[in-house]
Parts: C-alpha cells; sequence; structure tokens
C-alpha cells in the first residue's frame, strides 16, 4: 500500500533502523544514563543551542508536558481552531493542565498577535481564566508554515503579556527545508520556550523529543514526563534515532523530497479543470477541493482524508512523505485523470 493520508504512514529511514539495530547492543543503564541518549543529547545542543531534552514517545505527550511545565490550572492556552491539541488528543492537554483552551478561528492555521489580543480580558479579576501559553504548530495542520519574522513577533507578544509559547514540531523539518533555513532558525532563536522535535512523521519509528528552552521550565520538566507516562525504561531505542537523524543532514534530506514531491504533485494537480486549493502550498501537505464523486472513486484504490463535504465537492488533503516517489504520484495521477472525465 502506497498512502497519502499521512506522513505517519510511511516507512522508517534504513539509517534509522541502522542506528536503532546499532543500540541493540549487550546491556545498557536504563531511563536515559546511557550512551547512545548522551549522544543524542550532545547532537541536539549541537543543533539548537543550550536546551533541556527529553526523549517521549509521542507528540500527544511532547505537548501535554511541555504545557504543563508553562501553566497553572487557572489559566487558558490559545491556539488555532485546527490546533492539533485542540482538533486531535482528546482533551489531553485541558485534561492534563487543567487549563481551559481557547481555539481562534483562521484562515490558515497561523495565529498572529491580532488575533489573540481580543481575548486578553479580566486580567487579575479571579472570577475569569487568565492567559498562560500560546501553542502554534510549525508547520500548522494546514500545511502553512511561520516565517521567523512572523515567529519573532508572535513570541515577543506573548512574552510582553506574561504568556509562554509552546511550538508543535510535528513537521519542523518540512517547515525549515522549505525556508531553506536551519531547524533553530524556525524555533528557538525565534524565542520560543518550549518545542516538540518532531521526526516520526519524516523517517523515524516512533517517539519524539521536548527541548526546553526556558530556564525557569527546566528544573520540573522531568517530573512532569514521569507522571505523564513517558518516561521511557529503555530510552536508547528512542534516543539513538534523533543522532542519526540529525547527522550529515538526514532530516533536511527526508523533508527535503516530502517537499518537493508535494510541489510536483500540486503543479500537475493545477492542470485539472475542476481542482482549486484552498491553501498555499508551503510544505508537504496539500489541501484542495475537487468533484466529490471523483474523490470518492480515488479513495477505492487510495488512501487521503476528506477534509470538508462542499454539496458535489469536498476538500481533500494529500501528503507526501519521507520515501513518496515520483511513481507514486505518477500512478495517482493516471487514475485521477479517468475518475475526472
Amino acid at each position: 500500500m502506497r498512502s497519502f493520508c499521512s506522513d505517519n504512514n510511511s516507512g522508517v529511514h534504513p539509517l534509522i533502523m541502522k542506528a536503532i539495530t546499532d543500540a541493540n547492543t549487550d546491556h545498557a543503564v536504563g531511563y536515559g544514563d546511557d550512551k547512545w541518549t548522551d549522544a543524542a543529547v550532545a547532537k541536539i545542543r549541537e543543533n539548537f543551542g543550550d536546551c533541556e531534552p527529553l526523549f517521549v514517545f509521542n507528540g500527544t505527550g511532547s505537548n501535554v508536558i511541555a504545557l504543563q511545565c508553562m501553566t497553572r490550572t487557572y489559566q487558558t492556552i490559545f491556539c488555532a481552531e485546527t490546533g492539533h491539541i485542540f482538533v486531535d488528543e482528546c482533551g489531553a492537554p485541558a485534561r492534563f493542565t487543567g487549563c481551559s483552551v481557547r481555539a481562534i478561528p483562521t484562515a490558515d492555521g497561523k495565529l498572529t498577535p491580532g488575533m489573540i489580543e481580543p481575548y486578553l480580558t479580566g486580567i487579575g479579576e479571579e472570577h475569569h481564566s487568565q492567559p498562560g501559553a500560546i501553542y502554534i504548530s510549525q508547520c500548522t495542520e494546514l500545511g502553512t508554515i511561520y516565517t521567523p519574522q512572523e515567529l519573532k513577533k508572535l513570541t515577543t507578544f506573548a512574552h510582553k503579556h506574561g504568556m509562554k509559547v509552546h511550538m508543535d514540531g510535528a513537521r519542523i523539518s518540512n517547515a525549515a527545508a522549505s525556508l531553506g533555513k536551519s531547524l533553530k532558525e524556525v524555533s528557538k532563536d525565534g524565542g520560543i520556550d518550549t518545542l516538540t522535535l518532531g521526526g516520526t512523521k519524516n523517517g523515524l519509528m516512533m517517539g519524539e523529543c521536548i527541548l526546553i528552552f526556558n530556564e525557569e521550565l527546566k528544573a520540573e520538566a522531568k517530573f512532569y514526563r514521569k507522571q505523564a507516562a513517558q518516561l521511557a525504561s529503555k530510552m536508547r531505542y528512542l534516543s539513538c534515532q534523533f543522532t542519526a537523524y540529525l547527522t550529515d543532514g538526514l532530516w533536511k534530506t527526508c523533508a527535503d523530497n516530502a517537499n518537493k514531491k508535494s510541489f510536483k504533485f500540486a503543479d500537475a494537480l493545477k492542470l485539472y479543470k475542476g481542482i482549486s486549493f484552498t491553501q498555499k502550498i508551503e510544505s508537504n501537505q496539500l489541501f484542495l477541493t475537487m468533484p466529490k464523486k471523483a474523490a470518492e472513486a480515488m479513495l477505492k484504490k487510495y488512501h487521503f482524508y476528506i477534509m470538508k463535504e462542499l454539496g458535489s465537492d469536498c476538500e481533500i488533503r494529500l501528503v507526501c512523505s519521507w520515501d513518496t516517489t515520483d511513481e507514486d504520484i505518477d500512478a495517482f495521477l493516471v487514475d485521477l485523470s479517468k475518475v475526472m472525465k
């Protein structure tokens, strides 16, 4: 099966698999006191500078832990209405933090200071939830990207109003590759307090890493990780992947392929009458409308999401991965030409 449903559906990059196999040697002390985790921490700091890396099992766990570190139960977490913590995490952030989650409508999945400012009311009033944190995604759930300038404006605004910023970087590699920037330039340099360094969508087997940049949050973070059931005993199998991922630009090689295949895909799809794009094409996610009957016919053979029903049309999402090939795209287009007739 070849899938355009999600980059989660792709396999594991051979170099990542080799790193896991190489780590499967003899015995090692558990819970991160091993040479593979030490190497991964050093490699992450080499790429991001001073930070506290915490390896975890998955993205929801990383978001929950980061948000717990920076909030109190009487506060509000702001996010886009398409944000992963609002749509796809079954209320876990609200449950673990005790905070209310305020979802803000956006056209492209990106937040701006102007969108958030109207919600900063009742400051200091005990009857009202207080501003605590801003959650953003890089790339967003609509495939768009925060530029370094946009990110800096948002974090400056947040800190001015006593809030902290968590970046969900599940697809941060796609953002950095698309902008021609380093991972650090599209995250830490923008002034964020915490980051989920994602890799599962870009060639890793499993696992994410929370990077704590804010000095005030570092001391307590490991306790939140343990309480969230995200502390791995055999840590080396999570951490070793990040050493390989950040060596010789593997993260960029994988992200470049996913992005470039998406751009090629988009160029071909634009030629079809009846297809139009609903979001700016910036990364490996494509959002487009097409006749509903054509989409349903394609779903019999290919895997992708229908996002919205629009009468006789629908909006779909197509996602390319680190291992998407030209042949994958060409085969889809051949069958699409048949159903679009």
